[in-house]
């Protein structure tokens, strides 16, 4: 089948044609381990997954690679660590821990590979050195920059206006710069809470390297000096992956780092930007354990993610997550007990033009109502929705259903009562008979303590 994917770079969706269909390479900016991940940071985790479900299923699953990198070298992670005098090591070892556990509860398979920073600092170096033997990148005062303007293509991925990019560029000004723009490959540490390595490029002074490096390491590392497809989310593009851009291509002399570049959009919470000090601010771990009243299966988010198209920006709301629930309840139900028939062309087409999940679960919905559930259980298995898990939902739906049956069996007993104790005997007899009718029977009797009326209640056998 054709894959069809938008790719940032053309501003196209074209046909995805892999350099080696063989070994179809993926890598996607994976999280900074200073803090838990929240529900915005499982977008792209969602996302990528889809699609890397997608290159397996068509390409082979032997024959697709997929890195995500684990950013455990960040100067918030460094101070924390020193303050709480251990390693980078150990502090970031938790938060990856969990960051792990949430994902996997949302459907995510692990990746093929997962990098982490500390452990390509050589790599770093290496592209460090070949930057400024190629008259890429200077050093000055223990730095080592890249310089912008010995790139003539520089911005092509962003397209911003050279203003905006100057203006990006300026987070980070500093007198030694030959140019406003050029950015840090590799810094000096002088600071008792900076880790430290043997500096290259000659520096004496120990160092450690700038983030957007990072990833060009990675990169290069496990996929190649070039590969098939960059993700990451949409607040990347400028200036971190502008920059991997020109730190891979100039140091390996070729046009592109990544032939297609896929960027998902912004989520909101509730319809306002999420943010701590509006108390919206929710991590995946949280809505998993309970937000807003409701433990949400993992399941119930990544359909929530996926019902709007991974391009378009989100608005993360109860009622989506609410209506996700009664979906997929009918869906696991239908397809329990059925064994899965190959997935229908309707929905990999669906999926093949790039990623439309929204008519994909339109698809989803269409086979459940022909009443195909093989093809239903095939599909909800290739998006995600693994069979494995299958019981679990429908088991706390119907958890669920028998606290509300609790609920309005003890409401109606209470109204009983009241009409009792008002005389109203008619009413009296047809709440009686309605909670008869729904399998419930009652015994009359007195509170011990108070000597008032009270009655009590056990499912009829």
């Amino acid at each position: 089948m054709a894959i069809r994917l938008y790719n940032t770079l053309t501003r196209s969706k074209d046909e995805f044609r892999p350099i080696d269909p063989k070994n179809v390479r993926m890598y996607v900016c994976g999280p900074t381990v200073y803090d838990d991940a929240h529900i915005g940071n499982a977008r792209p985790v969602i996302v990528f997954d889809l699609l890397f479900r997608l290159l397996r299923h068509v390409y082979g699953e032997a024959h697709v690679t997929y890195a995500r990198n684990i950013t455990d070298l960040d100067d918030k992670i460094n101070k924390r660590a020193f303050e709480r005098g251990v390693t980078i090591r150990d502090l970031t070892e938790g938060t990856a821990a969990r960051f792990h556990a949430a994902i996997d509860a949302l459907g995510a398979l692990r990746p093929t590979v997962e990098p982490r920073a500390t452990e390509h600092i050589e790599e770093m170096k290496t592209l460090c050195e070949k930057l400024v033997a190629a008259g890429h990148a200077y050093v000055a005062e223990d730095h080592v920059l890249f310089s912008v303007p010995s790139m003539p293509g520089y911005g092509g991925l962003s397209k911003r206006p050279l203003d905006d990019m100057i203006a990006g560029a300026r987070v980070d000004v500093a007198p030694y710069k030959r140019s406003e723009m050029d950015f840090v490959l590799w810094k000096p540490s002088r600071e008792a809470h900076e880790p430290g390595w043997p500096s290259p490029c000659g520096i004496a002074q120990p160092g450690r390297p700038g983030w957007h490096i990072e990833c060009s390491a990675m990169s290069w590392k496990h996929l190649g000096e070039t590969f098939d497809i960059h993700g990451g989310g949409i607040d990347l593009v400028f200036p971190h992956h502008e920059n991997e851009v020109a730190q891979t291509t100039c140091a390996f002399g070729h046009q592109v780092m990544a032939n297609v570049w896929m960027h998902n959009g912004f989520l909101q919470v509730e319809g306002e930007k999420m943010s701590k000090s509006l108390g919206n601010f929710v991590t995946i771990q949280e809505l998993l354990d309970g937000w807003q009243g409701k433990a949400w299966p993992g399941e119930v988010l990544r359909l929530t993610m996926l019902k709007t198209h991974y391009r378009q920006p989100i608005d993360w709301t109860v009622r989506a997550m609410e209506e996700s629930w009664k979906t997929l309840e009918g869906w696991y139900r239908a397809a329990q007990g059925v064994e899965a028939s190959t997935v229908p062309e309707t929905v990999l087409e669906a999926l093949g033009d790039d990623l439309n999940t929204a008519k994909a679960i339109a698809e989803l919905h269409g086979l459940d109502k022909r009443g195909d559930h093989a093809g239903l259980k095939a599909s909800l298995q290739l998006m995600g929705f693994d069979e494995a898990r299958l019981g679990e939902l429908t088991a706390e739906a119907d958890a669920e259903a028998d606290m509300k049956d609790t609920a309005r069996i003890e409401d109606l007993i209470a109204a009983r009562l009241a009409a009792r104790k008002a005389k109203n005997f008619a009413e009296s007899d047809r709440i009686r008979d309605e909670l008869a009718a729904m399998g419930i029977q009652l015994k009359d009797g007195k509170d011990p303590a108070t000597g008032e009326p009270m009655t009590t209640w056990e499912v009829m056998r």
